[in-house]
């Protein structure tokens, strides 16, 4: 288990809540962040960021953080889409837009926070399974007959010798 530094106070409840079973939901995983960024292909930085309240973790983050866990999905999507419609946006991005309650910035609208997938990698165990390519029909064929148009000139050449060693 590790020691999680304080969240900051100016979070919205909602964003303290979620972070907080993040917290706990990786610290019953057992892993380092170096581990869990290597189960869920999210970096440790990522992690670092996301466990600490200063950006809110992609869909697929934290559903790849419960399949580790053995929790359900289902449980912590509720409980991000709570959290992202108010976590609070960087300051930069406040000019002509509401701030959050907390006044740290605009939160994020419905459809800012329904929109919000911004990772658009997928965990190894989701991504799609290629199909081999095949080859064009007709290529084997031309390596069979190339063979054996070559073991044919190799049984000439053989004959043409046999025949030459023997007439002398």
């Amino acid at each position: 288990m590790s020691a999680w530094q304080p969240l900051p106070d100016e979070l919205p409840p909602e964003v303290q809540h979620f972070v907080e079973q993040l917290r706990l939901l990786k610290d019953r995983t057992g892993l380092s962040l170096v581990a869990l960024g290597a189960r869920t292909a999210y970096s440790k930085s990522s992690w670092q960021r996301y466990l600490n309240g200063t950006q809110p973790p992609p869909r697929q983050a934290v559903v790849a953080l419960c399949r580790v866990a053995g929790e359900d999905p289902e449980r912590f999507g509720v409980r991000w889409e709570l959290a992202v419609r108010v976590w609070p946006r960087p300051a930069a991005t406040t000019a002509g837009r509401p701030t959050d309650t907390a006044g740290t910035g605009p939160a994020m609208t419905e459809a800012e926070a329904e929109a919000y997938e911004d990772d658009p990698t997928l965990p190894w165990w989701d991504t799609p399974v290629e199909e081999p390519r095949t080859r064009p029909p007709g290529r084997l064929a031309l390596y069979a007959a190339l063979a054996v148009l070559a073991l044919l000139a190799l049984v000439g050449i053989g004959v043409a010798l046999i025949g030459a060693i023997t007439l002398s």
